[in-house]
């Protein structure tokens, strides 16, 4: 082999080791993402006793209360793939028959579903599938809550549960309150048990005394009886019904119930950027290719030279 086609050959075997020191290094900088879809609001549809199907929210009077109401997600509407919407139905006990007299509220009863793209209607008009709510129906003064989550608006404490609603305070539960309605003709029977009154037992009979003429009594200075109170009694602050909307937030991911994960699994993938590969393994081997390929280079232009 001649000299300038050694010195070609040692300049090739160089590059070529140079090049396959870079490229891993390079390759290992390379960052890759992916991002998900969330699920949005929705706007809900009901319906009582198989009429017609509404958005519209307030405050309704009762002729009688509704038991049961049909719900569904309104046409027109494009809802992800596993996105879920809960629809609650509440009955309260009351101290008036409407909000603005309601008072003290007992709850009674509640019902939930969850909607689903299974439940929207259909845009052409065609009926598609509905789910149905359903409480005890009250028989004197009540309010019924139809709104847009799960929780339980008792008054009780801890996961699930809220604040009952009492209008003197301005507690205006349940939350995402898509309609109300208010009603009833005689307040409701708390329960507590009223005593007998005493059986009078008659007098045994006396001898009347010779009457004498009572003397006039006088009446005490500053004994007068107080003059009985002119002022009405304090209304309610809230003169108005609380919101309403018939678009309603989609429900929590429940975490897993399973055992619980590692770290590995808990924790969402990052972009990959190279953090986990053998960065280490790689410089080093990349030194020692480099190491190779300067001494080749070397050797090479001295060939040349000589």
């Amino acid at each position: 082999m001649s000299r300038s086609h050694q010195s070609r050959t040692l300049t090739v075997l160089a590059a070529t080791a140079f090049a396959a020191a870079v490229v891993p290094v390079l390759g290992a900088g390379t960052a890759s993402a992916t991002t998900g879809g969330t699920c949005q609001s929705a706007t809900v549809q009901y319906r009582i006793d198989g009429g017609d199907w509404t958005s519209q929210g307030g405050f309704h009077a009762w002729d009688s209360a509704p038991g049961a109401v049909e719900v569904r997600l309104a046409p027109g509407q494009s809802v992800g793939e596993g996105c879920k919407y809960p629809v609650s139905l509440a009955e309260y006990t009351t101290e008036g028959p409407n909000w603005n007299t309601s008072g003290r509220q007992t709850f009674v009863d509640k019902d939930t579903v969850y909607l689903t793209s299974a439940d929207v209607a259909d845009a052409g008009g065609a009926e598609r599938a509905y789910q149905k709510l359903s409480v005890k129906t009250p028989d004197c003064y009540g309010q019924i809550d139809l709104y847009g989550d799960d929780i339980a608006y008792d008054g009780q404490e801890g996961e699930g549960h809220g604040p009952l609603p009492y209008q003197p305070d301005g507690v205006v539960t349940p939350y995402h309150l898509i309609a109300a309605w208010n009603g009833g003709d005689k307040a409701c029977d708390d329960g507590a048990s009223v005593p007998p009154a005493p059986t009078p037992s008659e007098p045994a009979p006396s001898t009347p005394d010779t009457p004498t003429t009572p003397a006039t009594p006088t009446t005490p200075e500053g004994s007068e009886p107080p003059a009985e109170e002119s002022t009405p009694p304090t209304t309610p602050d809230t003169s108005t019904t609380p919101p309403t909307t018939p678009d309603v937030p989609p429900a929590e991911s429940t975490p897993p119930t399973g055992p619980e994960p590692t770290p590995s699994e808990s924790t969402p993938p990052l972009a990959e950027t190279g953090a986990g590969a053998p960065v280490g393994t790689i410089a080093g081997a990349a030194a020692v290719v480099v190491a190779i390929g300067a001494g080749a280079l070397f050797m090479a232009r001295r060939a040349r030279r000589s």
